[in-house]
This record gives structure tokens, C-alpha cells and sequence, in this order.
């Protein structure tokens, strides 16, 4: 039985008003707590850049931030971003296929062109994004289109890359699994000249995976991948810095969409079947190449401007596995393929100016942002197709069709622009209150008439401290996301032009930092709505001309939860992560409901999800860890008829470091789902990730 918000509402309130109550207990027991030695806190980090586009503390921003940092990530030995982002409770993953992932934050799916961010440039992420080069991923909750324009209602992903640094670095690094997966890493930065004017950091790697699943021939899912980084920053003055950013990623691997479940909500076939044809793959190569200059005019003023050119080609030679219509049996009734060579390039220009500030009149203080960005986007498509809805059997080869997306002379082709600017000023009025006030226009131009998009997309936020350790704070925010044309060839509406999504978030939440600063708790209640949502659904019948799927806009989506969060250090030896959410998701239809979708709640949106990893320190060498992941029961479809059950997931995990010939040596070893649960994760009933079993990993790392 679902609750309804007035309830939860009530009950997080009463939470949050006695937070002052208990965190005086706690700072009391706290000051009665000797802490001795000189450990670094690597679980907490106090600072999101891309919450408020600059160095502004978490207690200081007026909304809810979770940052993951690389230490935590690399403790679990996290080998792509669903990995990382297992850390966040607000966020679940969707389908996987396609060598892609898919993420939903406060239920809302992010846009693989909008909903991720590479130090706050927008990315077209339409693949498995590298972890390696990374210092640091923020989650931002809620609409976040005051500062970065076209984005969703749940929030948005901003990766943060490693920085050069001044001292000389070397890490090298070995992992393997028992599928006998390998993956070698160099990590290396430091000075290339005497005045350490001119610094680097480059990371090198190289990964081939087995996977666990199966093709039915009897062949694994492979993934080869290899990458490439450098960034270099130079000293141009004293006052004037720059940064140019490089990286080159090659990734090709077998295509795996998931499983299907049935009508009554259980997978068809085997958890290791692949329904895919094994020479089915994809082969992505992504390139970014930026650039960031920034001028100090004086301690209190700085001018920083920003390009990156992203390039993403793919080919995709796809089988396309589906149900026989009318059948839920594919060992008795077969199933069909329709196999296809696809070629993909996607170009994402994006740049940005930003002037920040701080001065004070009549004794308030501001902290000022004024500035723009832009966005260039191309995306260009040659595709060839072979036999539609190809019946075939399971365990019967079928032969790699002769298919060459070269031999399509009409390339398919789209574009648009986006610019934007912003004005945001965060004030203190004293030391209890600030106010943030911004506001932001945005402009999308597209080929057509009747094809551009205009919004104006303000931002408020109050936050009142009672005591230096800790604050409440309330927001109002707005999205805006322009969605496009319907580009499914199989879609009943095929090439429709889509009215952009709007939606807006009332957030209630607090902050406090406790143990001198080394636990971060948080807590926020959230209600957000969104107009003109854009659903597409799997038709309950294959149409007379293949089509599979139907688009529409109509109604409004609602989601009302909340959150709790803690990160940061519970004593000297024992440090953890963790957080929860819960979620009240439904559409909210007009009178116009093809789908009849009122009151039903989205794909992947459970009520109740947690999450929690410790660290614990038996001596100076020896680290113990464990954790574990709750996902509540989800829907997995549109209807709401067919479902996946909830599960906990727990893994563990230890790691010993030794002094060898000068170097650090580390040796980790982790457990991945310790008592092998049998459980779905993400995707549809079409499409759905199949959760794996028990997983070994062994790791070792030299840090030079």
C-alpha cells in the first residue's frame, strides 16, 4: 500500500524540526569524543561546482547536492557511472542496452542530450561514460535550468575531471573479475617545469570485460574498450589561467538489451540468456577537446570562459530481438529479429562566460554570477535495413546479414542552437540568513517553422542558519526541456515535432555538519510538477506497418518524497556513505489519455530506496568495508500491470596496503551481491537488466 504525501509530509516534518535538538545531543558527545591522529576525510566533500557554477560550499547552497567522490568509487572498484551512482538513493538506473545507460533522478529520466554534464558543459551521453578520469560526480536534485538551460525536472549529473597537479603523481593500477575481466590503469600528473607553471594529468586505459550473460551459441558478451586523457594547465600570469582538456575513447562491445518479462511479471527464459544474435554490436568512439581560460582582475572578481567540442560516431549493427506477436513463448512460438546497420554522429558544441563577484553594499554581502552559454548540437544518421520481424527459433544460428549502413545515400540530418544567460546573486543578509535569486532566458532555434522554444526560468532560495553547524533552507525552481522529434522509426507518431516538457519544485530541506565538520547530514522534502510530459509505450500489438510504439504529450507527471543523507566520518576509524528516498510518482492525465495513464506511476520509480557503504579501519593498513542497496518494488511498464519485485543487495569488501620498494602498494578484494540475490534491476519488460549473482573482484594499485 502506497502512502500519500500528507502522511510521509507530517512525518518528515516533525523529522526535520527536532534535526536541532539532536545534532546539540550529538555535538555535545562529540566535544566529549578525544579524536587523535591526522586521518584525511575522503568520504566528505564540502563543495559542488556545478550546483551554483563556482566554489560555493554545500551549507551555502540552498539545495540538495550528494557528491560521490573518487575515493569512495575506487573502494568499490566502480567500473561505470551505475556503479558510482549506486551511492545516491535518488537515483536509479534504467535499461543498459545498447552499450548505454540510462539514469532516473527523483523518478524522471535524464536526457542523454541535457541531463549530463562534463565540468558543467552539457555532453550527449549515449554511451557508458569513462569513471577513470574523474574526481568527483554531483548529483544536482531538482530543475536546474537557471543555470545550464534546457534540462530535466529530477536534476542533473555533473562529472568533475581529475585536475593537474603540482607534485609529481604516478598510480598504477590492475583489476580482474572471476568472469575474467582485466582492466589497467595509469594515473599520472606533476610539474613540467622548475616554477611548476605548466602542469599535467594524463590517465591511460585499457579494459576488455567478459560478461556473465550469455549469447545462444554459448559465447559471452565481450567489451573492449581503451582510453585516453590529458589535461594541461598553464600559468599564463599570475592572474590569468589555462586549461586545455583531452580525451579519446574507443568502446566496442556486444549488444545485450535485457530480458522480457511476461504478463505476469516473470523473465522468460534463463538469467544468463542473451535473445540478441551474437555478432550484433556497437562501436562508439567519443573524442572531447576543450578549453577553459580564467582572468583574476582581483581577489573579490573573476572573468572565466569555457568551449568543448564533443564528437560521438557510432555504428550499431543491431538484431532488434522481439516477441512474436501475440506469444510470451519464444521456445514454442520462436521470436522475430530485424536486423539493421546503423551509422551515428552526434557533435555537441558548447561554451560558456561566466563573471563572478563579491562585493557588499549597505553591509549585505552578494555573491554575484552573470553570464551565458550555448549549445550547438548535429546529429546525422545513414541506416540500412534487412528482413522485418524475421522469425527465428532460439539455440538455431542465424547468419550475419551482408548489411553496410554505406550503402545508404540519404543521410537523415537535424540540428538546433540554444543560447542562454543568467543572473544569480546569493546574499547574506546576516549570519542566519541568505537569500539566492536568479533568473534565466533561454532561446532554441530550430530548422522550421514553428520550431523554436523560449523560456524564462527563474530561481529563490532562503536559508536560515540557527547555529554556524547547521541550517534550513527552501527553494523554488523551474525546468525547461525542449524534446524534438519522435526519432523511432517505429513509433506511431515517427518524426512528430514535440512541445517542450515544463515543470517546477518546491524543496524543503536542512544541513548540518557535525563532528567538527566530518559527517555531513542532510535532509530535504520535495514536490515537483511537470506540464506536457512526453510518454512513449510499447503497443499491446505490432501495427500492420511494424509499428511497436506510440509517443504522446498530455497531462501533468507529479512526484512528491523525500530524502535523508550522511557522508562523512563517524570516528577516527570509521567513516561511511549512505542516504534513502522515498517517492510519491504518478501521471497526472488530461482528458485526452490514448494510454489511459492517470494515476499510474512511471518505469523504474520505486517508493522506497537506500543505500549505505562503511569504511572501518582495523589498523593503519588493514580496511575493512561493507554494504548494501535496497530498490523497492517497481513497474515495469507504463500500464502498471507488470512488475519487479524490491531486493537488498549486500557486498563487502577489504583492502591491505603495503610499503614495497618505496611505493604504497595496495591489494583489494570486494564481494558484489554477497549472498547472491536472484533480482532485476532497471529497464522495461522489454528490455529489463538482469541483476548479476555473487561477483568476486580482485584489485592491486602502486602509487608511486
Amino acid at each position: 500500500m502506497r502512502f500519500k504525501l500528507s502522511t510521509s509530509g507530517m512525518a518528515v516534518m516533525a523529522a526535520l524540526t527536532a534535526v536541532p535538538a539532536v545534532a546539540e545531543q550529538m555535538t555535545q558527545d562529540m566535544e566529549r569524543m578525544e579524536v587523535t591522529g591526522n586521518r584525511f576525510n575522503d568520504y566528505k566533500t564540502g563543495v559542488a561546482s556545478g550546483a551554483m557554477r563556482g566554489d560555493i560550499s554545500l551549507m551555502e547552497t540552498p539545495q540538495s547536492v550528494t557528491v560521490i567522490p573518487d575515493f569512495v568509487t575506487d573502494e568499490q572498484l566502480a567500473t561505470n557511472l551505475s556503479e558510482v551512482l549506486v551511492n545516491d538513493s535518488s537515483v536509479t538506473g534504467g535499461s543498459e542496452k545498447w552499450n548505454r545507460q540510462v539514469f532516473n533522478i527523483r523518478g524522471f529520466e535524464l536526457s542523454s542530450g541535457s541531463g549530463y554534464l562534463i565540468n558543467g558543459h552539457q555532453q550527449w551521453s549515449h554511451y557508458v561514460q569513462p569513471i577513470e578520469t574523474l574526481q568527483q560526480v554531483e548529483v544536482l536534485k531538482g530543475p536546474s535550468s537557471m543555470l545550464y538551460g534546457q534540462s530535466g525536472p529530477g536534476g542533473l549529473i555533473n562529472m568533475v575531471t581529475k585536475k593537474p597537479t603540482h607534485d609529481r603523481l604516478l598510480n598504477l593500477g590492475f583489476d580482474t573479475d572471476d568472469n575474467g575481466s582485466t582492466r589497467l590503469q595509469l594515473d599520472a600528473g606533476g610539474s613540467l617545469n622548475e616554477a611548476q607553471s605548466i602542469r599535467y594529468r594524463t590517465v591511460l586505459v585499457k579494459q576488455d570485460s567478459q560478461y556473465w550473460r550469455e549469447y545462444q551459441n554459448g559465447d559471452n558478451q565481450e567489451r573492449d574498450r581503451w582510453l585516453g586523457y590529458l589535461n594541461l594547465e598553464f600559468d599564463v600570469t599570475d592572474d590569468l589561467l589555462l586549461a586545455l582538456r583531452y580525451d579519446h575513447t574507443e568502446d566496442k562491445t556486444g549488444i545485450d538489451r535485457g530480458g522480457w518479462l511476461n504478463d505476469d511479471s516473470q523473465l522468460i527464459g534463463g538469467r544468463e540468456i542473451i535473445w540478441d544474435m551474437p555478432w550484433a554490436f556497437t562501436d562508439n568512439t567519443v573524442e572531447n577537446l576543450g578549453a577553459e581560460l580564467t582572468y583574476h582582475f582581483n581577489s573579490q572578481w573573476q572573468v572565466k570562459t569555457g568551449y568543448n567540442d564533443q564528437q560521438f560516431n557510432r555504428q550499431r549493427l543491431d538484431s532488434a530481438p522481439a516477441l512474436a506477436k501475440n506469444s510470451q513463448d519464444p521456445f514454442a512460438d520462436g521470436y522475430t529479429i530485424s536486423a539493421f546497420d546503423r551509422y551515428d554522429d552526434w557533435q555537441h558544441k558548447t561554451g560558456f562566460v561566466d563573471i563572478t563577484g563579491q562585493f557588499t553594499t549597505a553591509g549585505i554581502e552578494h555573491q554575484l554570477l552573470l553570464g551565458g552559454n550555448m549549445l550547438k548540437y548535429y546529429y546525422g544518421q545513414l541506416r540500412v535495413s534487412g528482413t522485418k520481424n524475421q522469425l527465428v527459433m532460439p539455440g538455431s544460428p542465424v547468419a550475419r546479414p551482408a548489411l553496410d549502413y554505406h550503402d545508404d545515400d540519404t543521410k537523415s540530418e537535424s540540428d538546433y542552437k540554444h543560447y542562454g544567460f543568467y543572473l544569480q546573486d546569493l546574499i547574506t543578509l546576516n549570519e542566519q540568513w541568505k537569500v539566492l535569486a536568479g533568473v534565466r532566458y533561454d532561446e532554441q532555434k530550430k530548422d522550421g517553422v514553428g520550431n523554436n522554444s523560449y523560456a524564462v526560468s527563474p530561481k529563490f532560495g532562503v536559508i536560515y542558519s540557527p547555529v554556524d553547524y547547521g541550517n534550513f533552507y527552501v527553494n523554488y525552481s523551474k525546468s525547461f526541456t525542449p524534446q524534438g522529434l519522435v526519432n523511432d522509426e517505429n513509433d506511431v507518431n515517427y518524426k512528430l515535432n514535440l512541445d517542450p516538457e515544463y515543470g517546477e519544485q518546491y524543496e524543503l530541506g536542512t544541513k548540518w555538519e557535525l563532528f567538527d565538520g566530518g559527517l555531513l547530514l542532510t535532509g530535504a522534502v520535495f514536490d515537483i510538477k511537470v506540464s506536457n510530459v512526453t510518454v512513449t509505450q510499447q503497443l499491446a500489438n505490432v501495427t500492420a506497418d511494424g509499428k511497436q510504439s506510440i509517443t504522446t504529450q498530455s497531462g501533468e507527471q507529479r512526484h512528491r518524497g523525500m530524502e535523508l543523507g550522511a557522508q562523512g566520518r563517524l570516528s577516527e576509524q570509521w567513516f561511511m556513505t549512505g542516504s534513502m528516498m522515498y517517492l510519491d510518482a504518478e501521471y497526472v492525465r488530461d482528458e485526452y489519455d490514448p494510454q489511459q495513464l492517470d494515476g499510474k506511476t512511471p518505469i523504474d520509480a520505486p517508493e522506497w530506496s537506500a543505500n549505505v557503504w562503511t569504511r572501518y579501519e582495523m589498523t593503519e593498513d588493514l580496511a575493512l568495508n561493507f554494504g548494501a542497496v535496497y530498490v523497492g518494488e517497481r513497474f515495469a511498464n507504463q500500464t502498471n500491470t507488470i512488475s519487479k519485485a524490491g531486493y537488498v543487495r549486500f557486498d563487502m569488501g577489504a583492502a591491505y596496503t603495503m610499503n614495497i620498494l618505496g611505493a604504497d602498494v595496495s591489494v583489494r578484494m570486494n564481494v558484489k551481491n554477497l549472498f547472491d540475490k536472484d533480482y532485476l534491476d532497471g529497464g522495461s519488460n522489454t528490455d529489463v537488466t538482469v541483476g548479476e549473482g555473487r561477483h568476486l573482484s580482485l584489485a592491486l594499485e602502486s602509487r608511486f
